[in-house]
């Protein structure tokens, strides 16, 4: 079997009323997504997304001609390519997909098998009041949640804090709460400082003492005697980071320094699939837990899942969901059925080859840009 061509379709979904995502200071008017369709001579297409693949043009030949079930090959091609500039991941994640088409078999299983499902929490994105992020915190308990992420802004900690107390008295004690700080990178252009260890390690406190079950990037990823200065400060809560780390070297070292409790390398976006599976053998052989970033689209999302329920990662799988800024319907506006949560709160595993995905070929042509 032969590579024969690599695709992308550029999509663009305009977002009227606009997202107000947390970590961004500019408000996102619309969404954009690339579909990597990796085209085989024996007629089968593998398909992945999540990064943008800006520059993959110049790397292409790397790849057409080539065997697409040689992963080890693909992966080591890949991260020579991004050491000059590029992120270009969801290429892998379209290899398995053919890996998986041809194995007959959901790339879960060939990852390990150990899930076919797993609990998912609800990753909100937007500064909400409490009143309001109660509201949410309800509907997301209807849909059969058990868990939900909040999120807290450097300069509104108080405000953030409330909105944790206020769904933490709503929903109860059996409800599980994360908080993400995102202080561990920035988007381009923000150039404000991160707040102080002395102040984080406040806030941490007090977020223990609300019983969060982790407490996601809170301080730059180069910090990690801060890092584990928060762990040994707060044993009752778990801390989170990872998603953007774009370096097997530095989250193994992260993981020799015992840094972290929870590891979340996206695949699409830091270290692929490949490279995520060997980290979370190794977090999880250290009794860490490994449960990965997916705030890409569905896409991205089901490439996540299949590394994540293949090595039993969790205890939950983030499911970016925050209505009504935020649905399955814009999330996965490129799928024929967006992604969703079972009556348990779950996310199956699909039980199709490969991936499982299944584009809406008509919305493709209709969002592409490019």
């Amino acid at each position: 079997m032969k590579i024969v061509d690599i695709s992308l379709d550029r999509l663009r979904l305009e977002l009227d009323p606009p997202l107000h995502a947390a970590w961004d200071p500019v408000p996102r008017g619309h969404f954009d997504a690339t579909i990597v369709r990796v085209h085989t001579d024996e007629g089968v297409t593998g398909i992945g997304s999540g990064d943008t693949m800006d520059g993959f043009d110049a790397v292409r030949h790397l790849f057409v001609g080539q065997d697409p079930l040689d992963i080890v090959r693909h992966v080591r091609a890949i991260e020579t390519a991004n050491f000059h500039g590029g992120r270009f991941w969801p290429l892998e994640a379209a290899l398995w997909d053919v890996v998986g088409k041809v194995a007959e078999l959901p790339v879960a299983t060939l990852f390990g098998g150990a899930s076919r499902s797993l609990p998912a929490y609800a990753s909100t994105a937007e500064l909400k009041s409490p009143q309001e992020r109660v509201e949410v915190a309800w509907q997301v308990r209807e849909a059969g949640f058990r868990a939900m992420k909040i999120r807290i802004d450097r300069d509104r900690t108080e405000d953030g804090v409330a909105a944790v107390a206020a769904v933490r008295d709503a929903l109860g004690p059996e409800f599980a709460i994360m908080v993400d700080l995102n202080q561990s990178w920035r988007m381009a252009g923000d150039t404000a400082d991160a707040t102080d260890l002395v102040a984080t390690r406040r806030l941490v406190r007090r977020l223990s003492e609300l019983d969060v079950f982790w407490v996601e990037e809170p301080l730059p990823y180069a910090d990690s005697a801060g890092f584990r200065r928060l762990r040994a400060d707060n044993p009752g809560v778990r801390i989170a980071a990872g998603e953007m780390q774009h370096s097997m070297t530095e989250l193994l070292s992260c993981l020799d320094d015992d840094v972290l409790d929870v590891y979340q390398p996206d695949v699409v976006l830091a270290v692929g699939m490949h490279r995520a599976r060997t980290l979370a053998e190794l977090a999880q052989h250290k009794h860490r837990a490994f449960t990965p970033h997916s705030w890409t689209n569905g896409i991205g999302l089901l490439a996540n899942l299949h590394v994540a329920a293949g090595v039993g990662g969790g205890p939950f799988f983030e499911y970016p969901f925050d209505p009504p800024g935020w649905t399955p319907e814009r999330r996965d506006f490129m799928l024929a059925d967006p992604v969703r949560v079972n009556a348990a709160g779950e996310i199956e595993v699909p039980a199709r080859p490969g991936l499982g995905v299944e584009l809406d070929e008509d919305a493709v042509r209709r969002f592409r840009v490019g």
